[in-house]
């Protein structure tokens, strides 16, 4: 979702590596992400793929192509890959409020 969709809580700029594992604050390895993604995503830079169960990176906004990880089906957001998988379940994407926030927003 785009930051005005909520706009009375600002999107945090947080390190995509985060220092602790060698990311600076280059803008190259900042990215937007809202309050509850960057709080789930803290330091990690993988997480358990729930179909394979085994480690996979995150998605990397710099790297990666949204659509080739993730698809929207009815404010749902569904990983296509490991990667994509992976970021869904740690990130908590698909909590309740997040998913008629994102169908609230569709529909305007």
């Amino acid at each position: 979702m785009p930051q005005a969709a909520t706009p009375l809580i600002p999107f945090h700029v947080e390190h995509i590596v985060s220092r602790q594992h060698g990311g600076t604050d280059d803008p190259s390895g900042l990215a937007l992400a809202c309050d509850r993604c960057n709080a789930y995503k803290g330091p990690n830079l993988t997480s358990i793929d729930p179909d394979t169960r085994t480690v996979a990176p995150l998605f990397s906004p710099r790297r990666d192509v949204w659509a080739d990880h993730f698809v929207v089906r009815e404010g749902e957001i569904l990983g296509l890959t490991p990667a994509g998988r992976a970021t869904v379940r740690l990130l908590n994407m698909n909590a309740p409020r997040r998913v008629e926030l994102r169908k609230e927003w569709q529909r305007s």
